[in-house]
């Protein structure tokens, strides 16, 4: 009888354990609004997040009737507490102001060492660049892992064509050669129809030290049908401000926006908040059905009064919060140059207005005009607080390119909080570093720094690059006898839009070493844009070739019906002018 027992009582011990409860609440803010994408941690779950949906409410599958929860969201502070099935729970995140812990924690690159500052800080006229550290070499054996973020932002390119244009030599910190690369489509013509992303990898050399190895990454990210494109629900925040009251600035804005109105549907809604002087509503919620309203609404405006930047996102804000659809594409475009001078003003305090709408599943477009008091920095900032991205507008053509021909790409990401992290073979590298995605200068003192995911829009392609010193033994080819031919192994980090899990793709990186001159055109031309870049930051880490070693490059690897590429040795040879002035001959003293 005992024996049976114990077999009973062990099968109802079994059975407990095995129990299937249900952890459900909701998280609110302290006005009582629902908080969207909360990451949840539960203590019998390890490090598995969890996150809650629109209206802020979760439900996760658990296996024991009490646990311990954390909260964590951007703009509040974290919650830690207990939390019990077989009743729903609601929880209130107090509101941090965006305080530190989010703002200074957030990095491009996760380099482990790092040179010190070698770009100077720059002002003309009242313009502001973000002061970057360069990313130096980092040594493979004792720092294997490193990560960047991946975005759609290419804003450095048309402002560095913008300084060029007007014979004016380029702020190092306006550098920024990610964005550089990322201007120009240089992938392959392949379509990526599938519901993840894709790559590529390729390992050259660098014309600029030929005993080490340039390694290409490519992704490409899912391209949806532009049939299947969900509704855009967008506020057109437009700076009306006296600063505003140029040809390049206002009159450049209104002629981008009606352009980009042409391509609306019947499904699409437009809003206009504008500010200078005042701040107000210019035209309400209407359907892009009705173009000629909107093009009329935004040709009657004027430019005129002071800057009040703060109330104008706040009102954005608000308004595309009464308008939001979970199903459709909510965003708002902020078309400034930047230039804030009334109520809260600097970059951390705008920061932070924007960081309390991030779980609003509003996202936040900055487009960039004019010179002089442009402030680049601001806005940047802006675009990676807000989830997502960022362009420069120096010309209509530009604007057209932005707002009409990579419309999709621009205004619809398929996939938020990207970001890849690397693991090196130090068998194969004895050192690396990344090409680009510098970070703030105040930022690297921080030890607890993570990386900030970017935004990815649809079909994007996004090229990254390291700088390989190969270990001894590894030149052109695989180690004699190695079983390993792996360089390098990544892990892609996203969340796709509507989404909130969060993915993760394996891809490697394998010895497919080509010569540069054997190498792919592509790829050829996106070294002269690396080197053209280096030359225009002006350090240390670029030397060993000249202007006419990038142009030389650039026009050996040209597509010649690629206007953009066409107009880039046009600026590279305007530079060089520039950089490399030509010496006046002395005049040789004749005997009288």
């Amino acid at each position: 009888m005992k024996p049976a027992f114990i077999i009973i009582f062990a099968c109802a011990l079994a059975l407990h354990a095995h129990s299937q409860y249900y952890l459900r609440g909701s998280v609110y803010d302290e006005n009582g609004k629902g908080i969207y994408n909360v990451k949840i941690l539960l203590k019998s779950k390890g490090t598995i997040p969890f996150y809650t949906g629109a209206s802020g409410a979760f439900g996760i599958p658990a296996s024991v009737t009490t646990d311990s929860i954390t909260l964590q969201a951007d703009g509040y502070e974290i919650l830690k507490t207990l939390i019990k099935a077989g009743s729903y729970q609601s929880f209130t995140m107090k509101s941090s102001g965006g305080t530190s812990v989010v703002t200074k924690h957030k990095l491009s690159s996760l380099i482990q060492k790092n040179r010190e500052d070698v770009s100077a800080a720059y002002n003309n006229s009242g313009e502001t660049y973000t002061t970057l550290i360069e990313n130096d070499f980092t040594t493979a054996d004792k720092f294997p892992e490193t990560g960047f973020a991946l975005n759609i932002n290419r804003a450095s390119y048309s402002n560095i064509r913008r300084f060029i244009n007007m014979d004016m030599k380029v702020p190092p910190d306006a550098v920024r050669i990610e964005e550089m690369l990322n201007y120009f489509d240089l992938s392959d013509s392949v379509k990526n129809n599938t519901s993840h992303f894709i790559y590529n990898t390729q390992l050259t050399q660098p014309p600029w030290n030929q005993s080490n190895r340039l390694l290409f990454i490519n992704f490409k990210a899912p391209l949806m049908n532009v049939d299947s494109t969900p509704p855009a629900n967008l506020v057109f925040l437009i700076d009306v401000s006296g600063s505003m009251d140029e040809a390049n600035r206002l009159p450049l804005i209104k002629d981008a926006f009606k352009m980009l109105v042409n391509n609306l549907r019947a499904q699409d809604t437009v809003a206009i908040v504008i500010y200078g002087g005042v701040v107000g509503t210019w035209l309400a919620p209407t359907s892009g059905i009705y173009k000629d309203s909107i093009k009329t609404a935004i040709e009657k405006l004027e430019a005129g009064g002071e800057t009040p930047g703060e109330a104008a996102i706040k009102t954005a804000y608000a308004l595309a919060e009464r308008m939001i659809n979970k199903n459709a594409n909510n965003r708002i475009i902020l078309a400034t140059d930047g230039d804030f001078n009334v109520g809260q003003t600097t970059e951390k305090e705008l920061e932070d207005i924007v960081l309390a709408h991030r779980q609003s599943g509003i996202t936040l477009t900055c487009l960039g005009v004019g010179m002089g008091n442009y402030k680049d920095s601001k806005l940047e900032a802006l675009a990676k607080k807000g989830n997502g991205n960022f362009a420069y507008l120096d010309n209509i053509h530009e604007a057209e390119k932005v707002l009409v021909k990579e419309f999709t790409k621009t205004m619809y990401a398929v996939a938020s909080n990207v970001y890849v992290t690397i693991r090196f073979n130090p068998a194969y590298v004895n050192s690396y570093r990344l090409i680009g995605f510098d970070n703030k200068k105040d930022l690297l003192g921080d030890t607890t720094s993570e990386l900030e995911g970017g935004e990815t829009g649809n079909g994007h392609s996004f090229m990254a690059v390291f700088e390989i010193e190969p270990t001894t033994g590894f030149i052109n080819s695989t180690i004699t006898g190695a079983t390993d031919t792996t360089i390098a192994q990544f892990t892609l980090h996203y969340r796709l839009t509507g989404s909130n899990t969060d993915l993760t793709q394996a891809f490697t990186a394998g010895n497919n070493y080509t010569p540069l001159n054997a190498a792919d055109s592509r790829l050829r031309f996106a070294t002269s844009l690396i080197m053209f870049g280096g030359l225009l930051k002006q350090s240390g880490l670029w030397k060993n070739y000249s202007w006419a070693d990038v142009i030389n490059l650039a026009k050996s690897s040209l597509n010649a019906n690629d206007y953009a590429e066409t107009e880039f040795i046009s600026l590279a040879e305007k530079a060089k002018k520039m950089y490399v002035p030509s010496k006046k001959r002395k005049r040789k003293k004749t005997g009288e």
